[in-house]
């Protein structure tokens, strides 16, 4: 008998340490999720700028357009960046004919660019350089 009880409070310690971990994470994605302020804005964009990126006129948005050697190339980046975004449940708006990709990116859930759109951005950047 104090053996279910153990393995009964053992499951139910298990279960409120997973609901904190869940919190904890869905707290951090909300957060990555919100619009970015004034000064993170600009700093950001003025990083992402120089590497290609640009902001669409039409939507709250990033976009960037890659050109590979060969469609493995193409494929490859767009493969390690969606392991990527699944990680990051941040999925991107992207494009691809032969060796060029086009990727967009935005957050729906606040209407806008994000902290995960900048995180993701930065990631592609570092992908596209070790190719």
């Amino acid at each position: 008998m104090s053996w279910l009880m153990f393995m009964t409070f053992c499951a139910g310690s298990r279960s409120v340490l997973s609901n904190r971990t869940n919190l904890l994470l869905a707290a951090k994605m909300t957060t990555d999720s919100h619009w970015l302020s004034a000064t993170e804005r600009e700093h950001a964009l003025m990083e992402l700028k120089a590497t290609g990126w640009v902001e669409l006129e039409e939507r709250d948005a990033l976009y960037k357009e890659l050109h590979f050697k060969t469609f493995n190339q193409a494929f490859g980046f767009m493969s390690r960046v969606a392991l990527q975004a699944e990680k990051m449940n941040h999925h991107p708006e992207w494009f691809n004919v032969y060796n060029k990709v086009q990727v967009t990116l935005t957050t729906h859930d606040c209407g806008g660019l994000s902290k995960k759109d900048i995180r993701l951005a930065k990631f592609i950047d570092k992908v596209t350089l070790k190719m």
